[in-house]
Parts: structure tokens; C-alpha cells; sequence
């Protein structure tokens, strides 16, 4: 890292002055944690510490997972991934780059230069690519002095990675597949689907570290690989066959050694491929899916060689989506932005499943990561709803679609959406709250609003309401439920349940009247007029209303019943985003003087009653703002943020505004709520989106 003294100063006119972002910070830029294998909520290794070498990597949960990989030049060993065999030196950490799809560090010592790469390619626009679980590992290792020097690169892979926990037998074995050599590890018992939960890794599949056949590497599965490296440089010349073992009782690490002579500046590179696979990703009210890369009975090694085959072309492409996008984001939001944005890119695709239906068409299904694992919530979907219309609302019609499908069964029968599908991987019905057998803890205006709001959202950006037109019954119902309940809810739950019941909850009431005002769009859209008229008025009405009861002079109140209360108001958003002008301008500019005067060292607070905020809720508020200033005034805050909070874990969406501790949750798909900004921005969503419609696909770039 380039250690130098970055200021987080953000000069603001008037209201948005923050007297504690107005300081000079000495502190290098780091993340909480840095994405390193990106792709679903079983296959997702991070690092948590600020250089590469400090710590062993960790499934997103925070259980160890340990690749190690060592550097040998010229006859000494050291250390660029891992925190042991403690007695081998670390090598010099000069940087570390975070971009949508790559994670780069770079490391310098003995004369050489050595670009460790991590990339995880998953690009919206080519599904084929994107379901792959598949990360390419490359070192590209060059002389610093001019000098020559004899180079072997080493990685080693703990089968702890194939397991649930590390008392589980596994076992380990060879195959090949076209232009690679692969090796595999996995449980023994191989329990598929066999149960749901929250903090859990895999219980069935496996593990594949697979390697090309022209890298002149050399390979083993055995229990001492790195000794011999260190000793060496060669890894053990027979594997370990003994036979189902435990990681704590000598299972192998899957080891690749790969050679390299360095002269000059040339930069020499090698790459391998490490894979997760399993037969079957998701249980669909009681069906089993195959994994999308899975939908045609293809097999993991005829995977593992198409992804070997369009390295080149996937890197190149990646490499530039990465590029286009950061500029774009920094364009739209700045710096600070633009950061965030790279930083929740892979997590909010990491943590989903992606499935293929009977019919091969994709299911997409988040889980509740460090929540109550629950997948398919309806208020998970919502917060990470404009990433995936800003870059392809086919993936959120995917997410949709099985929510739709169980809410339109004989087996959901309450007149309002439902809150989850049941518990990762098993889709097999609600779980939250009453589940199917009563309306306790339900959310019932949160979820139906949050429905009608992305339904209308993704038929715009699709440009045609066919996904409403084929639930509509259903639109229709919910709507009707808002139109009665919606406008003063009862002592109801939101999103922030953590917060509990909240009756009254005027930035409730704001979701209903926007998503009456989406309704009346999508009537309208589909030739029911009458319905659009009525719908458009009362929504017009109810908004009117909204101002008189939550005003407070210079803000508008947590609840219509409680006075020197705030919130902020960030379902307020899609007013403007979809342009439904059902609220008066005034009201944004009054809640931001308002939040200016509140905003703390780490950001501003959700409301009155705690310091904690949400991540995506604070950028969805920020949104609200029509001057880049104003904007910055909340990403500011937030940048210091990722710099300074002690809780090293994947993003988390909900921290302490004063302490920047997490408070909960982590590593869930609600990041992609931060893309709200760039969704605001029509023509660059509108650009990003017609990628996906017409952009290149890797197999024309061979």
C-alpha cells in the first residue's frame, strides 16, 4: 500500500457542514475485508487483515478456509498469501487493488516483482460466465534489478474448504480434463441439501484446484507439501492415499508448485483455476435445481475446460467492464463512491444461488447471510434491487419469479406478499415470523410495498410490464391491502426489524404511497385505465396527507404519534427515481438540512432512537440530494468508515455511526443497494443495462 496522508476533508456550503469529517487522516486506505473467491454463499474466501500475509483466509463467515502461497526465488522461500509456516518471511506488500471483478496485491523482494491476481468474472451480461464457479488465480512475476532469477510460484489449499467443519471425514482424488490437470476434495458423506442455516459452509460438493497442462507445473495432495517447497522447491512425489481423514488428523492440502525463469522486466505469468461444484444448488418447494452452469447435464470437468478455454477472453473482458465502470461510478458520485461501489460488487452476486428452473430459465436466491440465513427475503431483495436493474433486471426477474410462483399458490393465503421463501438452500415455504400458519411478526405493507415497487421498477427498465401483466391478480390484491393499511400502518414490522415493532412508522407509510403511485403506472401500462386513474389520485391524496401528519418543523417525525423524532426517509427514494412526483421537492430538501445537522463521525444515524445506521439506506438517502456536494457529504463519512472500523469482516450493512463497530450482518446481498445512486442517473443505467442486451460474448472474443 501507498502510505500517504489522504484527506477525507469534504468542504460543504452551509447545512451540509460536518464538523467531524473536517480532519486530516494519516491512515492509509484499507477495506474491512477484501473479496478473494467470490461466487455463492457456500464457495466465498475472503481476507481479513489489512496485508495478505497477516492472517489466513476465511470463509465469508470468519471460518479459517486457508490458502497459502509462498514466492521462491533464487533458492528462498516467502511468504504472499497466509500467515504461515510462520519461520518463512513475509514478502514486502506494496499495494492492493480493489476492482469489480479483480482483487490485485503486489509484492516486492529479492529483485523481483510479484502481481498476485484473484478474479472472480462474474459479468451480467454473459450468464454463461457468470454461473461458472470458477476463480482464476495469477501470479505475473517479473526482475526488478535487472537480473535474472529462477522462480517457482506455490499455492496450497486446506480441504477444510470442502467441509462444513473441520471433524468431517473427506476425501481427495485425480482426474484430468481437456488442457488441465485437476484435483479434487470433498466430504465423504456427501449429505446433499441435507439441511438449512445461517452459519454454515458446505456439506456436499467439491473442491477442485485445477491446473493447465502447459504451466510445466508440478502438483501433490499430501499432508507436508510446504516443507518440501521451502526445503526444495519440489512437493512430495507420491500423494496421500490414506483415506478418509478429517482436516485435524492429517487430511492434504491440494498443492501446485509452478516454475518460472525471470530476466528482465518481462513479466512471466502463470494461472490456475480453483472450483466449487455440486450437483444440485437449491431446493424449490421440494424440487431439486441443478446449478445454472449444470442446466444441460453438463459435468464439472467439461466446465472446469470451457473456463481454461476463455481465460484470456474473460480476464480481457473483465478487465475492461471493471475500468468502464469505475470511471462511470466516479463520474456519477465521486471517489469515495466509486470505491464502494467495487468493494460491494462481488459480494452482492456472492451471496446468492444461482439455479436453473425445470425449463433451464435462471432462479436467482440471496440468503440472509448472518441474519437468520433465510433465502429469498422480500426485504433483501428490495435494498439490493438497483444493482441488479442497473446492470440487468433479467437477474431480478430471476429472484422474482419464485417468489411470485409461491405467492400465487394454494399454500400462501394472506392478502399481503410474503416475507422469505425459507431457509438456504431450502425454498420450501416461509419460515419468518407466523411462516404459513398466522399473520404474527408478519411484514405485511414492507413486503407488498417492496413488490409493487420492484415489479414497476423492472418492467421500466425491461421496457414492458409482461412480469405484472402475468401476476396481476396478485399486483392487484397487495395493492388493495396498501390502499387500506398503507398509509398508517399499524404495529407493524420493516426491513429494520432489529429495531422492532413500530407503529405509525411514517417512512413505512412513504413505501405504500409509492408503490401505490408504481401501481398506477403499471395499470396504465397495461391498459387498465380506469385502475391507473384511481390508484394515481389516491396515491397523489395519501402523499398529502403523509406531509401534514409526520411534519415537525424543521423535519418529519420517526412516527405520526411521536414528537422530536427523526428517521431517515429513504424509501422517499423511488420518488424520484421513478419519477412519480407524488411527494413535493421541499420535503427531500428539508430532510437533508435536517440530516446535516445529525450526521455523525461514521455516517448519519437510521433514525432518532440509536446511533447504528444502514449502509444501503444511507445511499439511498444520499440519493435524495441533487448536488454532488451535497452526496459526498454522506460518502465521505462513509469512506473514513471502511478505513477505520475495527470489525474486519465482508461489508456489513449495519455499523455505529460513533464507534464504526459492526452491529450485525455481514456479507449480504443488500450492498448492491449502494448502485442507487448510479440507477438515479437514467442514461448511464440505460447504457449499462444495453450492454447486457447487446454486449459481446466471450465466445466471439476467441
Amino acid at each position: 500500500m501507498n502510505f500517504s496522508v489522504v484527506s477525507r476533508c469534504t468542504i460543504v456550503t452551509g447545512l451540509l457542514l460536518c464538523a467531524a469529517l473536517l480532519t486530516t487522516r494519516a491512515s492509509a486506505q484499507r477495506e474491512p475485508a477484501v473479496p478473494l473467491v467470490t461466487h455463492d454463499p457456500y464457495f466465498s474466501v475472503w481476507s481479513m487483515t489489512d496485508k495478505l500475509t497477516d492472517g489466513p483466509t476465511r470463509h465469508w463467515t470468519g471460518t479459517e478456509q486457508p490458502m497459502r502461497g509462498l514466492l521462491r526465488v533464487d533458492g528462498k522461500s516467502y511468504r504472499v498469501m497466509g500467515d504461515s509456516p510462520r519461520e518463512v518471511p513475509a514478502m514486502n506488500q506494496t499495494a492492493m487493488e480493489i476492482t469489480p471483478t479483480h482483487t490485485r496485491y503486489s509484492f516486492e523482494g529479492a529483485g523481483v516483482r510479484c502481481v498476485l491476481t484473484f478474479l472472480s468474472p462474474l459479468l451480467p451480461d454473459e450468464f454463461d460466465v457468470m454461473a461458472r464457479p470458477v476463480t482464476y488465480v495469477t501470479w505475473q512475476v517479473s526482475a526488478t534489478d535487472g537480473a535474472k532469477h529462477t522462480v517457482e510460484a506455490y499455492l496450497d489449499v486446506d480441504s477444510r474448504i470442502a467441509v462444513n467443519s473441520q471433524d468431517q471425514f473427506v476425501v481427495w482424488g485425480r482426474s484430468a480434463a481437456k488442457g488441465l490437470q485437476v484435483m479434487s476434495v470433498g466430504s465423504q458423506e456427501q449429505r446433499v441439501l441435507n439441511r438449512s442455516g445461517d452459519n454454515l459452509r458446505a456439506d456436499w460438493g467439491y473442491f477442485h484446484l485445477a491446473i493447465p497442462t502447459d504451466e510445466q507445473a508440478t502438483s501433490a495432495m499430501s499432508g507436508d507439501t510446504v516443507r518440501s517447497f521451502v526445503h526444495d522447491g519440489t512437493l512430495p512425489e507420491e500423494d496421500d492415499v490414506r483415506m478418509p481423514r478429517v482436516p485435524t488428523d492429517g487430511a492434504v492440502q491440494l498443492a501446485v508448485a509452478l516454475p518460472m525463469n525471470v530476466s528482465g522486466s518481462h513479466a512471466v505469468e502463470r494461472h490456475v483455476l480453483l472450483s466449487f461444484t455440486q450437483d444440485y444448488a437449491i431446493e424449490y418447494l421440494n424440487r431439486r435445481l441443478r446449478p445454472y452452469w449444470a442446466r444441460d447435464g453438463k459435468t464439472s470437468g467439461t466446465m472446469l475446460a470451457e473456463s481454461e478455454r476463455d481465460y484470456a477472453a474473460v480476464d480481457a473482458k473483465a478487465v475492461k467492464f471493471d475500468k468502464e465502470l469505475v470511471a462511470d461510478m466516479e463520474r456519477v458520485g465521486g471517489k469515495d463512491y466509486a470505491r464502494l461501489t467495487a468493494l460491494a460488487y462481488r459480494q452482492t452476486l456472492a451471496a446468492n444461488g444461482f439455479a436453473a428452473d425445470v425449463d433451464g430459465r435462471p432462479l436467482q436466491f440471496p440468503k440472509e447471510n448472518f441474519s437468520n440465513g433465510c433465502i429469498s427475503t422480500v426485504d433483501v431483495l428490495y435494498p439490493s434491487a438497483p444493482f441488479f436493474l442497473f446492470f440487468n433486471p433479467a437477474l431480478l426477474e430471476a429472484q422474482l419469479k419464485p417468489v411470485m410462483d409461491y405467492a400465487a399458490s394454494g399454500r400462501w393465503r394472506w392478502p399481503f406478499a410474503p416475507h422469505d421463501l425459507g431457509q438456504y438452500p431450502l425454498a420450501n415455504g416461509q419460515v419468518y415470523g407466523g411462516g404459513e400458519r398466522t399473520e404474527e411478526d408478519q411484514m405485511p405493507v414492507e413486503e407488498s410495498g417492496n413488490m409493487l415497487i420492484m415489479i414497476a421498477a423492472m418492467g421500466r427498465a425491461q421496457g414492458d410490464m409482461h412480469f405484472a401483466k402475468t401476476y396481476w391478480p396478485l399486483l392487484t390484491k397487495w395493492a388493495e391491502y396498501l390502499r387500506e393499511k398503507g398509509l398508517d400502518p399499524e404495529n407493524q414490522l420493516s426491513t429494520d426489524d432489529f429495531a422492532g415493532h413500530l407503529a405509525h412508522n411514517a417512512n413505512l407509510s412513504i413505501k405504500a404511497i409509492d408503490a401505490l403511485g408504481a401501481y398506477a403506472e403499471m395499470a396504465q401500462e397495461l391498459g387498465h385505465a380506469d385502475e391507473a386513474k384511481a390508484y394515481a389520485g389516491l396515491a397523489k391524496t395519501m402523499a398529502a396527507q403523509w406531509e401534514t401528519m409526520a411534519h415537525e418543523g424543521d423535519h418529519y417525525k420517526l412516527a405520526f404519534d411521536s414528537t422530536d423524532t427523526w428517521s431517515q426517509k429513504y424509501n422517499l427514494v423511488w420518488d424520484k427515481v421513478l419519477r412519480l412526483n407524488l411527494f413535493p421537492t421541499k420535503v427531500r430538501e428539508t430532510e437533508l438540512a435536517f440530516y446535516a445537522k445529525h450526521m455523525n463521525r461514521y455516517g448519519l444515524p437510521l433514525d432518532s432512537r440509536k446511533t447504528y445506521t444502514k449502509l444501503d439506506w444511507e445511499i439511498w438517502t444520499a440519493t435524495l440530494a441533487d448536488s454532488p456536494q451535497q452526496f459526498e457529504s454522506f460518502t465521505a463519512p462513509i469512506a473514513a468508515w471502511l478505513d477505520d472500523t475495527p470489525s474486519r469482516v465482508p461489508l456489513t450493512d449495519w455499523y455505529d455511526t460513533l464507534s464504526g463497530k459492526q452491529q450485525g450482518f455481514q456479507a449480504r446481498s443488500v450492498v448492491g443497494g449502494v448502485y442507487m445512486k448510479a440507477l438515479s442517473d437514467d442514461a448511464l443505467a440505460k447504457k449499462w443495462r444495453n450492454h447486457a442486451q447487446s454486449g459481446t460474448s466471450v465466445s466471439h472474443l476467441q
